[in-house]
């Protein structure tokens, strides 16, 4: 029998939750075939098996396990099982029931009102095209998730009235969930970013017409040259690196009663997942290109949705950018991500009526927040680090020097 154990994933994680087995106890699994998935305080990671064989289970999906601890065994002793699985006999009435329906559907007089996507028997279509119902309002009770008659019925019958998924109308439930590792760990580490550090947010806001324009002329073509779509975030982290660099306060932070200063700008990315917030890091983004930018956001973007940032990708970062415009927020103040100093946040880019040059011009903006660390950072460089910021995304051209080429050329 072989132990699989719990690996180490940080030097300060003692012990982890077992997510789900993706194998079941008793299974026949092949060679580095993933078998379970870990959550650790930091991110989530899979097992695989270390040989093939059968694979025995000791533990249960949430329990705690101490790092080091035997997860499971497998004995590669075990014959493996010759052919695949068999069908499951229920695939067989289902693919009949498809057909029968699909045969039936023609013989059913078309109703034009209903979506070709909305799934409803023929008497509920009906209904809904006589009442003109919208079918988004309908809650479907049927097989699949299709609208059936009583469905309608009872949307008519409570108009305006529709109660949470899976809950009846005037349902008072109440349900509880343990919290995740990795939740209580964004608990923490925000509570201790309020509680520990002097945190102001300064504002300001940026014109993206230029942003936009060059994304428009050269998207096509730059996704040809890189095989990566050209997004936003590639100027705001190019933006930063430049300002960080001019601006070293911003990309410090304390260790004990010293200052830490960075000579590099290692930014984290914060990404939304379903199991929460996680920020990867993209190593000295003052070095990589636009392209080189947008393929390691892609990259780790992919990797916090499916689990599998490592831990060395959620460490090390000296300064964060979040961009909560993707969920439609048009203003925010963001919470510093310790030990870091600040923290920079996109958000919606919302036309809006400006004044250009005497004339009431309508442009595409996007508010930004800063929030620092006043301990580390004062006013005067808080602000004009935002300020440098709108500068290089209102005038893209000079993020290839980080100046004015015209004043280059003057020795300005």
């Amino acid at each position: 029998m072989i132990d699989i154990k719990v690996p180490t994933v940080g030097e300060s994680i003692s012990e982890v939750t077992l997510l789900k087995w993706v194998k079941k106890d008793g299974t026949y699994v092949e060679r580095d075939e993933v078998i379970a998935e870990l959550e650790s305080e930091k991110a989530t990671f899979e097992v695989n098996a270390e040989k093939a064989g059968v694979l025995k289970t000791m533990a249960n999906e949430g329990d705690i396990i101490l790092i080091g601890a035997v997860l499971a065994q497998i004995d590669e002793t075990a014959e493996k099982p010759a052919g695949a699985p068999a069908p499951l006999a229920k695939e067989t009435p289902l693919a009949e029931k498809k057909s029968v329906d699909t045969a039936a559907a023609p013989a059913q007089s078309p109703v034009t009102a209903v979506p070709n996507n909305v799934k409803a028997t023929p008497v509920a279509s009906a209904i809904i095209a006589d009442k003109n119902i919208n079918p988004a309002q309908i809650t479907p009770s049927g097989f699949g998730g299709k609208i059936v008659k009583h469905d309608v019925l009872d949307a008519l019958a409570n108009p305006g009235k529709k109660a949470f998924s899976g809950a009846e109308l005037f349902s008072r439930n109440v349900r509880k969930e343990k919290m995740s590792n990795l939740r209580k760990t964004i608990s923490k580490r925000l509570v201790e970013a309020k509680n520990t550090t002097a945190m102001l947010t300064t504002f300001n806001e940026v014109d993206m017409t230029r942003i936009l324009d060059i994304r428009k002329i050269h998207k096509d073509k730059f996704k040809e040259a890189h095989g990566v779509n050209l997004g936003f975030m590639s100027f705001f982290a190019k933006a930063s690196a430049i300002a960080l660099s001019e601006w070293p306060a911003v990309n410090a932070f304390i260790d004990g009663d010293e200052l830490v200063y960075h000579d590099y700008a290692d930014i984290s990315i914060a990404v939304s997942t379903p199991r929460g917030l996680t920020v990867p890091v993209i190593r000295n983004v003052e070095s990589l290109s636009m392209a080189d930018i947008e393929k390691k956001v892609v990259e780790l973007a992919a990797k916090a949705r499916d689990s599998k940032l490592t831990a060395e990708e959620l460490q090390g970062g000296t300064f964060t950018i979040t961009n909560g415009g993707v969920f439609g927020s048009l203003m925010s103040t963001p919470i510093i991500n310790i030990p870091q100093s600040a923290i920079l946040g996109m958000h919606k880019i919302q036309e809006r009526p400006m004044a250009i040059n005497g004339k009431v011009e309508i442009r595409p903006m996007m508010y930004l927040a800063l929030s620092y660390d006043h301990r580390v950072i004062d006013g005067r460089e808080s602000v004009s680090f935002l300020v440098r910021i709108k500068e290089l995304l209102e005038n893209p051209e000079l993020l290839l020097f980080g100046k004015d080429p015209v004043k280059t050329l003057l020795e300005l």
